[in-house]
């Protein structure tokens, strides 16, 4: 009563922004309680598979607590070599996918829109394709009498035939055309938010395309470079069938060790314990993401 009261004693124009404060809040409790059922499903979906997967990883064949699975991973060299083969392939695809993906998206948004819609089709197309389907394409394309070996040796290029499968360099090949597009979509929608107006006043004030580009465009864009760049490290962490096709037992990363747990051991507790510890490095890896976008934005704003 007394709020009501004191509000009938303002001015007519705070008591109507006053109003208009009491209709958003009650606009926000509402969409909140819509939003209720959902976020609950959302988080029971979530976080019951993590607490089951971070139980597990502190549970013995018996049922006894023990950090015996996570104690394996960082005293067992064939564990930590593992994890440094997984990053080192993240990290080569990623910065390959930067090289090939930037030039792309750049193109695309200086294109008109109606051939930049056409472009972008291409690169959507693979997703359009199952995933197996396309690293068993690139196994009939780098085998020793694929396509590219024979074209190499009829152009004579090269002699004999080139190891570029069951390897990491297939792996990297296989993995480069997969996550191609999640670099160039992201970096490309940030590309055609940035003004044009920028680059024109920086060449009138006698700034050169290349000194325009590096000052002020590449900066610009860094937020969705930066968006795509952990989107494809992290999906690199966690790839499966691509390196187990390509790399045909060689090349051993992270996803397969722990499918292999689950058959090697009779609980799911060391593989729990490594899917675990791979979670826990990719929320790392998030976070100082986000801290960098943040402060970059700060920077730019």
């Amino acid at each position: 009563m007394a709020i009501s009261t004191a509000a009938a004693n303002l001015p007519g124009d705070a008591h109507y922004l006053t109003e208009l404060e009491q209709d958003a809040r009650r606009e926000k409790r509402q969409l909140f309680a819509l939003c209720t059922p959902g976020l609950l499903l959302t988080m029971l979906l979530l976080f019951l598979p993590i607490g089951w997967l971070f139980w597990f990883s502190f549970i013995d064949a018996d049922g006894n607590p023990t950090f015996e699975h996570y104690s394996r991973i960082w005293t067992e060299g064939a564990y930590v070599q593992i994890f440094v083969i997984t990053f080192q392939i993240s990290i080569l695809v990623t910065v390959i996918c930067v090289l090939l993906g930037y030039p792309v998206a750049y193109c695309l948004s200086q294109l008109p829109a109606k051939w930049s819609g056409l472009l972008l089709i291409g690169i959507l197309l693979p997703f359009w394709t199952s995933l197996l389907v396309r690293t068993y394409a690139w196994l009939v394309l780098l085998q020793r009498r694929g396509i590219v070996n024979d074209t190499l040796i009829d152009l004579g290029i090269v002699q004999q035939p080139l190891p570029l499968m069951h390897n990491m360099t297939g792996t990297i090949i296989g993995m480069v055309h997969i996550m191609i597009p999640f670099l160039v979509l992201p970096l490309y929608a940030s590309m055609k938010s940035i003004d044009g107006s920028y680059l024109r006043a920086a060449a009138n004030l006698g700034a050169s395309p290349t000194r325009a580009f590096w000052e002020i465009y590449l900066p610009l864009s860094l937020p969705g470079l930066l968006a795509g760049l952990v989107l494809t490290f992290i999906l690199c962490l966690g790839f499966y069938i691509t390196p187990a096709v390509l790399g045909g037992g060689r090349v051993q990363m992270i996803a397969q060790r722990i499918e292999a747990s689950v058959h090697l051991y009779p609980t799911w507790g060391p593989a729990s314990a490594l899917g675990a510890v791979l979670l826990l490095l990719t929320t790392l890896i998030l976070l100082a993401s986000h801290l960098l976008l943040g402060r970059w934005r700060r920077r730019l704003g």
